[in-house]
């Protein structure tokens, strides 16, 4: 990361938030495909366990926003899960789907959201992993730090990034001390105490949801490493300066 506040705007990473939530219904394969077509360097997707513990690419617990379905994801085997409509017909996909469509085309963001969701999570990564997945192009986040604890546990190998809501008083000394990767910030409390703090840790900047043409440029300006923005061509734009 440069310096907060550098007079010279570094290269976004762009994130296609959910695929590309502004062109395509979001956690899905339609999704993931048009954020990867929009430039995006890598795409961030949710993932909850569903009834039988198989990790499934979804936002909510309730599948009432998302879905044509009704009750919580965790109560709904998986056979019934895809069955409903995630949007323009599009179903909802297993976690193991999306690595196969992202691989060699774009780095996979994972957002653990479901409780208890770690260890199955871990374990489709390492498959993928042992499938030649480059590390580095793999990170685990999560607002769950204790899940976040659980990945460290179980596969120190894994990158992971600490998501934030909010400024805490220790600055980014719990990505630290969770041997994060990055630290994955709210534009809403976008604090340049926060990024120095982060950068003198030696952990990424990545901020969320970053839609606004003039929030992009902000984030350049301050030296962030990547935005999640449900518009990557907006973020791709900016970097090519056109």
């Amino acid at each position: 990361m440069t310096g907060v506040g550098d007079a010279t705007p570094t290269r976004l990473l762009c994130f296609g938030h959910r695929g590309a939530l502004a062109h395509a219904p979001e956690n899905t394969l339609k999704g993931v495909e048009r954020g990867v077509a929009l430039g995006a360097d890598w795409i961030e997707i949710d993932v909850q366990l569903c009834a039988g513990g198989r990790a499934v690419v979804i936002h909510d617990r309730r599948l009432e926003r998302c879905t044509s379905g009704h009750g919580l994801v965790a109560d709904t085997p998986w056979a019934a899960l895809r069955a409903l409509d995630a949007g323009d017909g599009e179903r909802i996909p297993l976690l193991d789907e999306v690595f196969e469509r992202v691989a060699g085309r774009a780095g996979l963001n994972v957002e653990i959201k479901g409780p208890g969701a770690a260890p199955e999570v871990v374990r489709v990564a390492r498959r993928w992993l042992a499938r030649g997945w480059p590390a580095e192009r793999l990170l685990l986040s999560s607002f769950d730090h204790r899940q976040l604890a659980d990945v460290r546990r179980l596969a120190p190998e894994l990158g992971v990034g600490v998501l934030l809501a909010g400024v805490p008083l220790d600055l980014a000394a719990c990505a630290e001390a969770l041997g994060a990767r990055s630290v994955n910030l709210s534009v809403d409390f976008l604090d340049t105490a926060l990024l120095e703090d982060a950068r003198r840790r030696a952990l990424r900047v990545y901020v969320y949801t970053v839609n606004d043409t003039d929030d992009i440029e902000r984030c350049r300006r301050l030296g962030v490493d990547g935005v999640f923005s449900d518009y990557p061509e907006r973020v791709v734009r900016g970097a090519s300066g056109s």
